[in-house]
């Protein structure tokens, strides 16, 4: 029997180190279910997400859909700080992704607990261990460390951590400086985010090892706290490097304590150049880098992940991705030569309110990679949308035909919008003529653009236009950005039919007299000659609506004969006579006709009331004054107990 035991235990002992020694990164988030405070307690949702290697941690089509959890059952335990109200909670997660290429699972789990109000304290997912093929942290163990903080803060609500988003594990090219910026984003919009290096020393914010075996893991590589960027330059080929960072939160630029601290842990993977054309895949399509997607609880969610290959001869054989709970994603389409795509499926439920990150990458026949392409879907929050224009005083300006020198546009959003977050977010001018871009504006920065309430604007230093052609305008994702959290963007317009304007063209407009042949009848009618009067209400294009009235006159001709020649002689005269002049007056004429008389009407008004005021007002205070003064109020009363007495005699 003990001897059955102690293999049982060995037994047991070797599948568990053989279950965690092929740990890939992870992160732990949270927020406040709702951030008013209310009584001595709140509850708090945490976000648990960790990778581990595919080929020990299985994860498929069919656990995803079941929502089969995966992973690790460590304990997450609280490590520092006031942990009176922390009850422990394990780390496996629901599966959301894999990659078989890659050879990695990833799973993702919400828990919610009910916290003290007013304490800080920190909670660490601590196991063991790291993998063996390491630059740095070889077979080492992990730490993943988050602060919770419950302080009131100093707007007066619960604050929400920072969330962190990126693929768990990123190829790059090795003897090439790489740059890489990590997704951040906090439900407090208006919170400051800066990243720094997790470190062992127990002197940090968590006063605790934040990053176990793998600290400093990319040797030389730098970090640019206010951006969340690394510069790095990998060396050897086939080997990971483990970045271990902390991103916090402060309440504005002057705070120097952050009001939390979250864990992002995840591998570069160096590999080396293949031979010939090395160029890596790009992800490109209707979203952005880094663009932020308004996404009502319970709607359906159908995006697009195009990516382009970058050498000819190859295709695209794999998307890496990290995922909400519950998304789906299609087989790999090639809709074109060197275009391939999935199409992302999703219905987000209520605990995923807030900023739910979605990243990708595309993995080539050669296995090169693209850059990590991230979006942030806003749950619970809508998205502006540029209204189509449907009428010349409608939702934009101008449509129609204008002039050639006309400079200023506008258009009208759902909701109030702002400038986006990021540069090279375009509205396009376009001549359909040529098919070819006018103009171009960054919406991230120029000035020729502006934005107020629910309208944007642009204004042209210089009209560009030329006459007799038409234009149309194309939008990029994020032209209309909202102003909640991460600015919840606009889908791209790329129709060119959507605003449409043309330039006026006067030689097309002029009125013509044309001279027409007499008839064998000797009869001539000639055409009719149009008078135009100019109405200036009934356009905001530019070019005025004109009122047109029509004479015509009929001229006979006569034959004369002689006895000793015949001759024939026809003449043709053409009068044309046009009618009264009308005297027209428009509704800005009886403006100002009637405003002298309005202003004398006024002055006669006020000077007549204003005395009369002053005797009514003066003659009820009087009155006011002798009704309410306490000497005759008192007069009165001694009178009327005199009568009194009087009475009773």
């Amino acid at each position: 029997m003990t001897i059955s035991r102690l293999l049982f235990v060995f037994l047991f002992l070797r599948v568990s180190i053989i279950h965690t020694s092929h740990f890939r990164g992870g992160t732990i988030t949270w927020r406040p279910l709702n951030n008013t405070p209310s009584g001595s307690t709140v509850d708090i949702q945490i976000r648990q997400r960790y990778s581990w290697r595919r080929s020990s941690v299985a994860c498929t089509d069919t656990t995803i859909a079941n929502r089969v959890l995966i992973g690790d059952n460590t304990a997450v335990n609280c490590v520092t700080g006031t942990c009176s109200s922390w009850s422990s909670m394990t780390t496996n997660t629901y599966c959301t992704d894999y990659s078989g290429g890659l050879d990695v699972s990833s799973g993702e789990k919400y828990v919610t607990k009910t916290i003290t109000l007013g304490i800080p304290f920190s909670i660490a997912f601590v196991s063991s261990a790291w993998f063996a093929n390491l630059v740095i942290g070889a077979n080492s163990g992990w730490n993943i460390v988050n602060r919770i903080n419950t302080v009131i803060r100093p707007d007066g609500y619960i604050n929400a951590s920072p969330v962190a988003t990126t693929l768990p594990v990123i190829y790059k090219a090795i003897n090439q400086q790489h740059v890489h910026i990590v997704q951040i984003s906090d439900f407090d919009g208006g919170d400051i985010l800066k990243c720094r290096w997790s470190t062992s020393s127990t002197s940090n914010y968590n006063s605790y090892n934040e990053c176990g075996g793998v600290c400093s893991g990319v040797p030389g590589a730098l970090l640019y706290s206010n951006n969340c960027t690394l510069v790095f330059t990998l060396t050897q080929a086939a080997v990971y490097a483990a970045v271990a960072l902390q991103i916090e939160d402060y309440y504005n630029n002057v705070s120097t304590t952050p009001m939390s601290s979250v864990p992002l842990q995840f591998l570069f993977y160096g590999y080396a150049v293949p031979s010939g054309c090395s160029t890596p895949p790009s992800i490109i399509g209707n979203r952005p880098n880094r663009a932020c997607i308004g996404t009502p609880i319970g709607s359906t969610v159908s995006e697009y992940v195009i990516a382009q290959i970058g050498c000819s001869g190859k295709t695209i054989i794999d998307f890496t991705s990290s995922s909400p709970v519950g998304m789906t994603k299609s087989t790999i389409q090639n809709p074109s030569t060197g275009i391939y795509q999935i199409v992302l499926s999703w219905i987000p439920t209520s605990d995923q309110y807030g900023p739910q990150g979605f990243c990708a990458g595309a993995v080539d026949s050669t296995n090169v990679q693209s850059e990590q392409w991230c979006i942030t879907f806003l749950v619970g929050f809508e998205s502006p949308s540029i209204i189509r224009p449907t009428a010349v005083q409608g939702s934009a300006s101008p449509i129609g035909t204008i002039f050639q020198s006309h400079t200023t546009f506008s258009i009208q959003t759902t909701r109030s919008v702002s400038r986006p977050t990021r540069n090279g977010t375009y509205i396009h001018f376009k001549d359909s003529t040529t098919n070819t871009i006018v103009q171009s504006y960054d919406c991230g920065w120029q000035s020729e653009v502006t934005y107020t309430g629910y309208t944007i604007v642009i204004r042209f230093p210089t009209a560009p236009w030329i006459v007799g052609h038409s234009y149309y305008v194309m939008f990029d994702s994020g032209v209309a950005s909202g102003t909640e959290f991460c600015g919840p963007e606009s889908a791209p317009i790329t129709d060119p039919s959507f605003w449409v304007f043309d330039i006026w063209n006067p030689g097309h407009s002029s009125t013509t007299t044309t001279t027409t042949t007499p008839p064998t009848t000797k009869t001539v009618t000639t055409r009719p000659i149009s008078t135009t009067s100019v109405n200036t209400l009934l356009t905001t294009t530019g070019i005025v609506i004109s009122s047109t009235s029509t004479h015509s006159t009929t001229t006979t001709t006569s034959s004369t004969s002689t006895s000793t020649t015949t001759t024939t002689t026809d003449t043709t005269t053409t009068t044309t006579t046009t009618g009264p002049a009308v005297n027209v007056m428009y509704p800005k004429d009886m403006e100002k006709a009637c405003q002298q008389p309005v202003i004398i009407m006024n002055t006669v008004s006020m000077l007549v009331m204003v005395p009369v005021q002053a005797i009514g007002m003066f003659v009820c205070f009087s009155k006011f004054a002798t009704m309410f003064d306490p000497s005759k109020i008192q007069a009165k009363k001694r009178h009327a107990q005199r009568l009194k007495k009087l009475n009773q005699r």
